[in-house]
């Protein structure tokens, strides 16, 4: 699909625990310099996923390939070394609530540079610039809304100028308004800057918008549809067409699977 993929994801599995397999002989490939979302219910392995290709876990099998380099979970040198070509906005945020806008976004550049506090500061206002909130620098994260703060772990997941960017739920909790700034937020900063963008979420409009790739997930990992947004949303599949027009009956059940309600409760079938 994509000769020289940015991101590889080689036949993974993964789970947490030996009860229970999140990604099951997973194989996808991420092109550079597009924003791909990863779509999918509750606990299908999208943000494990996200995990696995920055080292936070290593896969019980395969292969994370990160621009033809094998990530190794285990080599603390590498991933310092890797994490420092990443971005991450987490899901709420994961702001420092100590720490004023300001300090929180020159976090990254204190951390893993030796800037002079002069051009930290010229690079921070920069960032608040570019997600509009130069002017609430100063303020603590306690003084922000939910959707400043988003925009805010924006700010900061860019101020290293990262070669991959990675959203956990970007548009989870904001509303109609913060969410449509945050999109064309992370379709800006793509195109700006070059990087490539990974969205992890479950916000069918917001993501069809701004992606060139969609890749749709079911239950440990399984890959329903991969496509550019137009081909999942005129798919007639099933499984595809549920989900992307958020229709409550089809392939994938309200309930989870139990055995009869009557064997729980001791009545007779």
């Amino acid at each position: 699909m994509f000769d020289h993929p940015f991101i590889e994801i080689d036949h993974v599995t993964f789970g947490y625990d030996s009860s229970r397999t999140i990604l099951s002989d997973v194989s996808l490939r991420f092109p550079r310099g597009k924003v791909t979302a990863i779509l999918g219910g509750s606990g299908c392995g999208k943000t494990t996923l996200l995990r696995l290709i920055a080292g936070v876990h290593a896969a019980d099998s395969g292969r994370v390939v990160f621009d033809g380099e094998l990530v190794n979970a285990a080599d603390q040198a590498q991933l310092f070394r890797l994490r420092r070509r990443i971005g991450m906005l987490f899901q709420f945020g994961a702001l420092f609530t100590d720490l004023t806008v300001f300090d929180n976004v020159a976090f990254p550049l204190r951390e893993h540079t030796k800037l002079p506090e002069a051009m930290i500061r010229d690079l921070v206002l920069m960032k608040l610039n570019a997600v509009g909130l130069r002017g609430a620098a100063h303020l603590r994260i306690s003084e922000v809304s939910g959707g400043m703060a988003r925009r805010i772990a924006l700010a900061r997941a860019i101020s290293l100028d990262p070669e991959l960017i990675m959203y956990d739920e970007p548009f989870a909790g904001l509303d109609l308004i913060s969410m449509g700034v945050a999109a064309k937020l992370i379709r800006t900063l793509n195109d700006a800057t070059g990087a490539t963008s990974l969205v992890v979420s479950h916000d069918v409009p917001e993501c069809m918008a701004i992606s060139d790739w969609v890749i749709l997930l079911a239950n440990q990992g399984r890959i329903v549809a991969q496509g550019t947004p137009k081909d999942l949303m005129d798919s007639m599949d099933p499984e595809t067409r549920q989900f992307v027009r958020g229709e409550p009956d089809g392939p994938v059940k309200f309930h989870y699977p139990a055995p009869e309600i009557g064997a729980d409760f001791g009545v007779a079938g």
